[in-house]
């Protein structure tokens, strides 16, 4: 620790950072692209979309698994662990920050510390994320990727229909969210810092 910096991002933790951004990145650009049928052509070759979406899935669920088990054995882990007291205050107090105080000057209700990496609304975030949409989205890719394990049918309905509409729909979470996150990450000392910290392991404080 500095007197202004902590060290936030462990070398594992930023490479894991770099292989998800870039893979979860080629996930959407293919997705889209497979979604577009008959348009697909236009930006990217079917076939060449698919075979990119299945090569990406594989390594984005391999980085996942350097994450989870990451977080189980490395002091990283601490700060996804959530506190009952004030379970639903802390959140809506950081969220009128944001979209008030922010804007009018008020200090951070949650400042980051050694012991607080996220505040309240990131950490409740990212758990939802990271140890539920993310497993969701894997377990469901891989459905798709060998359907004869999907059940055939559910309520008379496609069961391979409904694995594929259930994983499009968390990639549009995941799309949305990862627009969210860059906005988040922009606020800090200047719009680049927190970038910067990714890359550096440090974090202004």
């Amino acid at each position: 620790m500095t007197a202004n910096k902590l060290y936030y991002y462990p070398l594992w933790l930023r490479i894991w950072h770099g292989i998800n951004a870039l893979g979860i990145l080629l996930l959407i650009l293919t997705g889209i692209s497979m979604n577009a049928g008959v348009y697909s052509s236009k930006f990217l070759a079917f076939n060449m979309a698919v075979d990119l979406h299945n090569v990406a899935g594989i390594v984005v669920t391999i980085n996942y698994l350097v994450y989870f088990i990451g977080n189980l054995v490395t002091p990283n882990g601490k700060f996804y662990i959530v506190k009952p007291r004030a379970f639903f205050k802390r959140p809506v107090k950081q969220a009128y920050y944001y979209a008030w105080g922010m804007f009018r000057g008020m200090k951070p209700p949650y400042p980051l510390s050694e012991k607080r990496k996220f505040n309240p609304l990131q950490k409740y975030t990212y758990i939802v994320v990271m140890y539920l949409v993310m497993p969701c989205l894997i377990i469901s890719g891989f459905g798709l990727l060998f359907p004869e394990i999907i059940i055939e049918k559910v309520y008379n309905v496609s069961g391979i229909f409904l694995t594929a509409v259930f994983h499009s729909a968390l990639g549009f979470f995941i799309s949305i969210f990862l627009i969210i996150h860059l906005y988040i990450a922009s606020i800090g000392k200047n719009p680049l810092d927190n970038f910067k910290s990714i890359l550096t392991g440090w974090h202004h404080v």
